[in-house]
């Protein structure tokens, strides 16, 4: 089971493509929304407001995928589909790939629009700083302060995460562990008197 996926962490440099004329400029972007991908395009709007279109594809989530194109304009699949193409060849998610187009004064035909922002897409996403990350899974811990050592050893050996502490009445600890040990690990806590664990949604 791989619990390991591709995307980017910051935007990606601008990129140009010229094509008899016509300029397409690439943006990658890490979204997590519908509602990043509006603003960015916005952004883009204002930014490049005398273009003639504003092409993109995203792709959103790690295990259920969601993913949207658009050809704005374009003739139908011309310009969104090849975009996405490249999201699926470089294997990202998370993603916002927009290609914004001056027309150049030449045609260039449903076959070479296809070409266009498919190059477009590819320079943009060897240009962005693609990283790999682990899919993780989150519990809480409840235990008493007499186990507090047990408890501690176990993270140590393991080299978990705590993404979260309170020490009160009893001790609280939310910890983070990649999936392919989430078994192993919530096992591991759960065979332990006076520790309680749940998996945080």
């Amino acid at each position: 089971m791989t619990d390991i996926y591709k995307t980017i962490e910051k935007p990606s440099i601008e990129t140009l493509f010229k094509e008899k004329g016509s300029k397409f400029f690439g943006y990658a972007f890490p979204v997590f929304s519908e509602e990043d991908v509006k603003k960015r395009i916005e952004e883009l709007k204002k930014k490049h407001h005398a273009a003639r279109h504003w092409c993109y594809a995203y792709q959103l989530g790690i295990e259920k995928i969601r993913f949207r194109v658009n050809d704005d304009g374009e003739p139908n699949n011309s310009a969104g589909l090849p975009i996405y193409g490249q999201i699926q060849s470089f294997k990202v998610t998370n993603i916002l790939i927009v290609s914004v187009r001056y027309f150049g004064g030449t045609k260039l035909g449903v076959g070479g629009l296809i070409t266009a922002y498919k190059t477009s897409a590819q320079i943009t996403l060897q240009a962005a700083s693609i990283i790999e990350k682990t899919i993780n899974i989150y519990f809480k811990l409840t235990f008493d302060y007499d186990v507090m050592n047990v408890v501690q050893r176990i993270i140590k050996e393991i080299n978990i995460e705590i993404t979260h502490q309170k020490l009160e009445m009893n001790c609280e600890y939310s910890i983070s562990v990649r999936k392919k040990n989430a078994d192993l690990i919530f096992n591991k806590f759960n065979k332990l008197y006076k520790v309680d664990i749940i998996e945080l949604e």
